[in-house]
């Protein structure tokens, strides 16, 4: 069956991006590289391509140069089950030179953007209320969504 694996453009910086996502998320892995053998831009043992897996999810990071940005039009989106979680992605995410945004964005060191919020964030926000109060939120704090969503 087909699989659609998000491949992400860096400059130089793949190899460091898959380190830091392999160490902020449970259970992720490493699953392929390829080195250089010295043909394309790359020099003779340098990380032309990575793939790790993040929460079951494969993604490929390319060392491409300087052509192409990330941008906030692209981001993860990382549904958590507790306040806790929440917290802990936030933080770790941030980590080095991160950036906080509104309603539960943040964009990482290395400027990929993510979505951290609670798994039921659809629900949630669907109520006006809650709706209201994440649209105030930076990092997105489930106890006063649910209570805005209960009001």
């Amino acid at each position: 069956m087909p699989t659609i694996t998000p491949f992400l453009w860096y400059d130089t910086e793949a190899e460091d991006a898959a380190n830091f996502y392999l160490s902020v998320f449970k259970d992720a892995k490493k699953i392929s590289e390829v080195r250089s053998n010295g043909v394309g831009p790359w020099s003779v043992g340098a990380i032309a391509i990575i793939t790790i897996e993040l929460m079951g999810q494969q993604m490929t990071f390319l060392n491409g140069g300087p052509n192409h940005k990330l941008s906030e039009a692209f981001s993860f989106f990382v549904s958590c089950d507790t306040q806790a979680e929440i917290d802990h992605y936030w933080n770790a995410l941030l980590q080095g030179g991160g950036t906080e945004s509104v309603c539960g964005w943040l964009k990482d060191k290395f400027g990929v953007s993510w979505q951290i919020v609670p798994k039921n964030i659809s629900e949630l926000i669907s109520h006006p209320k809650a709706m209201n109060a994440m649209m105030k939120m930076v990092k997105l704090d489930i106890a006063t969504l649910e209570a805005a969503a209960k009001s």
